[in-house]
């Protein structure tokens, strides 16, 4: 087995397509994540097309204490041992906006709960001297808007702590990369308003793929994604402020 893929959030639609991706490329797989039975017909799936190893682990990015057997389990791997972390969760503004107590979820599942398990298994990672991280953070990120930026300065956080963590990483051969996907058509769009240039989880995956073996730093995907967000950043705050999107 060349290597094996640990993909945190496997119920997720990218996460998904990107487990059975890798089984076609016979990699090994250890699918984590809090809804086991969903995880089980992925890890099915993967076997089927190819994955010489399928695993399922159960993980709550908001229980540290369930990262502790992954951390074991990745000890025993043969090979080059790579992380993907698909982790995250966006209410709706308006619901954290009458419960505010949905911001710590959001918090937790999309930065800090990834961010410990990343800094928790790093000495593992740098010791192999190979291998690739790569974090789903959102083009939410860049900007605070009015629709979401609860999530999207929890992904903000997670892109910022992606970036210091491949300036170490980096320096024991280990390389890191920040997606930053528009809009997909999961679950988390499902019954939202039809978005512009959204991709599908196959597409991004696609462009993962890519760019890991380009080694590339930073995936905007689509591409265009990257030119409107540099667009966005370049509003002046006074104008940028009186905007409604």
């Amino acid at each position: 087995m060349n290597e094996t893929w640990i993909i945190l959030g496997a119920t997720s639609a990218m996460a998904r397509a990107f487990a059975q991706a890798e089984a076609e490329a016979g990699s090994g797989l250890i699918l984590c994540g809090r809804r086991l039975d969903d995880i089980e017909a992925t890890a099915a799936d993967c076997r089927a097309r190819g994955a010489e190893m399928a695993e399922v682990m159960p993980i709550d990015m908001r229980d540290p204490a369930t990262f502790g057997p992954i951390l074991e389990r990745a000890k025993g791997l043969v090979g080059a041992v790579n992380v993907a972390v698909f982790t995250g969760s966006m209410p709706e503004q308006s619901a954290i906006d009458a419960d505010p107590s949905l911001i710590e979820g959001v918090i937790i599942d999309s930065y800090t709960g990834p961010a410990r398990f990343l800094t928790e298994i790093a000495p593992q990672l740098e010791a192999r001297g190979c291998g690739a991280v790569m974090g789903i953070a959102s083009v939410a990120g860049d900007r605070g808007r009015i629709g979401n930026y609860v999530y999207g300065s929890a992904k903000a956080g997670f892109a910022t702590y992606l970036s210091g963590y491949r300036n170490r990483m980096g320096r024991s051969g280990v390389h890191v990369l920040t997606v930053k996907p528009g809009p997909v058509d999961t679950a988390m769009t499902w019954g939202g308003p039809k978005l512009p240039f959204m991709s599908t989880p196959e597409a991004v995956v696609a462009d993962m793929r890519a760019a890991l073996k380009k080694r590339r730093n930073i995936l905007y995907t689509a591409k265009i994604w990257g030119l409107i967000m540099l667009v966005i950043r370049m509003i002046p705050e006074p104008v940028f402020k009186k905007m409604n999107f």
